[in-house]
C-alpha cells in the first residue's frame, strides 16, 4: 500500500509557517447539522501552537462558514511535491482585519501531518481489463460511513485520484429527457452521496463520501456522467487510512494502463512485420 508520509513536530511547524508565509489556499471540511461541507480558506498564520485561517472569497463577498469552538475539521493544502493534509480543533473565532473575509477561525496547530505524493491526484483510467463497479446511495453525509441499506444506485468507474473520481451510470429505463439527473437518480450538482467500490478483485471495498461537482449526460442519453470530489478524508485517521488506499489505487491503476500500452505497442510492431523493441535490444548484448 502506498503510505501517507508523516510530518512530526518541527518538521511540521516549518512547513505551516512556509504556507502561512505565502497565504496560501486549503480546503477545510467540516460537519455542520451532521451535513459534510467544504470551504475555501486562506492559512494566515501561526502563532503560539496556534493555526489561524480565513475564507476565501472570489467573489469579494464572505460565505458564512457554520463553524463551532471544539468543532473537529480536516485541511489539505498543496506545497511543494505534494498534498498536505491533517486534522484538528477550532479553539476560538475572532473578527478579521479584512472587512471581506468574514472572520479569523483559530485552530490547534497540528502536531502531525500526512503528505500524499502529488502525482496521487492526477486521474488515470480504470484499466481495460478490468469493470470497477460502483455503488452510490444518497446520504446527508455524517462522520462514520455505513453501508448503503436501501435506495442505491450502481454504476461503473470511470477514472479515479486522490482527490476524485468519474462515475458512469446507466439508465435503467431507456433514454434521458430532463435534466441530467432529474427523475432518473434524483443527483443534483453539490450533493453528498456515499461510494463504494472494489479496486481489485478480491480486495476489501473502499467506502468513502463525496460531493457531486458536475452531472453530464453521455453522447447517447442513455447515461449521466457524475464528477465527484471526495472529502473529509483528511478529518481523521481513519480517513487518512482510506486515502492511502486510494492513492495505492492509483498507482497501481497507472502501471496496469502503461503494461497494457506497451504490449498494444509490440503487437502493433508484430502485425507489422516488425520485431518489439526489447527483441531487437538482444542484437546488442554480449
Amino acid at each position: 500500500m502506498s503510505e501517507i508520509v508523516i510530518l512530526q513536530g518541527e518538521e511540521s511547524r516549518t512547513v505551516l509557517a512556509s504556507v502561512a508565509e505565502q497565504q496560501a489556499p486549503a480546503i477545510m471540511s467540516y460537519l455542520s447539522k451532521d451535513k459534510w461541507h467544504v470551504a475555501k480558506v486562506i492559512l494566515k498564520s501561526i502563532m503560539d501552537d496556534k493555526l489561524y485561517i480565513e475564507g476565501c472569497h472570489t467573489t469579494g463577498k464572505p460565505h458564512p462558514i457554520n463553524i463551532q469552538i471544539n468543532q473537529p475539521v480536516g485541511l489539505n493544502f498543496k506545497h511543494a511535491y505534494g498534498k498536505f493534509v491533517f486534522d484538528t480543533v477550532v479553539v476560538g473565532l475572532e473578527p478579521s482585519l479584512d472587512p471581506n473575509a468574514g472572520g479569523r477561525i483559530v485552530l490547534t496547530a497540528p502536531q502531525r501531518i500526512g503528505v500524499v505524493q502529488r502525482r496521487s491526484y492526477f486521474r488515470v483510467n480504470v484499466p481495460e481489463s478490468l469493470k470497477v463497479n460502483v455503488v452510490i446511495w444518497h446520504r446527508s453525509a455524517g462522520r462514520q460511513v455505513r453501508e448503503p441499506m436501501h435506495n442505491y444506485y450502481e454504476g461503473r468507474l470511470m477514472d479515479i485520484s486522490a482527490g476524485g473520481a468519474q462515475v458512469i451510470m446507466p439508465v435503467r429505463n431507456g433514454k434521458m429527457e430532463s435534466a441530467p439527473g432529474a427523475g432518473v437518480f434524483d443527483f443534483h450538482k453539490g450533493q453528498f452521496i456515499g461510494v463504494r467500490f472494489t479496486p481489485l478483485p478480491f480486495e476489501t471495498p473502499l467506502v468513502f463520501n463525496a460531493q457531486i461537482r458536475n452531472i453530464l449526460p453521455t453522447a447517447d442519453h442513455s447515461a449521466l456522467c457524475l464528477g465527484l470530489q471526495i472529502v473529509g478524508l483528511e478529518a481523521s485517521e481513519e480517513g487518512r487510512h482510506v486515502l492511502a488506499r486510494i492513492a495505492s489505487v492509483v498507482e497501481r491503476y497507472y502501471d496496469i494502463n502503461q503494461a497494457g500500452g506497451r504490449q498494444r505497442d509490440e503487437q502493433v510492431a508484430v502485425q507489422a512485420g516488425q520485431q518489439p523493441f526489447h527483441v531487437a535490444a538482444e542484437a546488442f548484448e554480449e
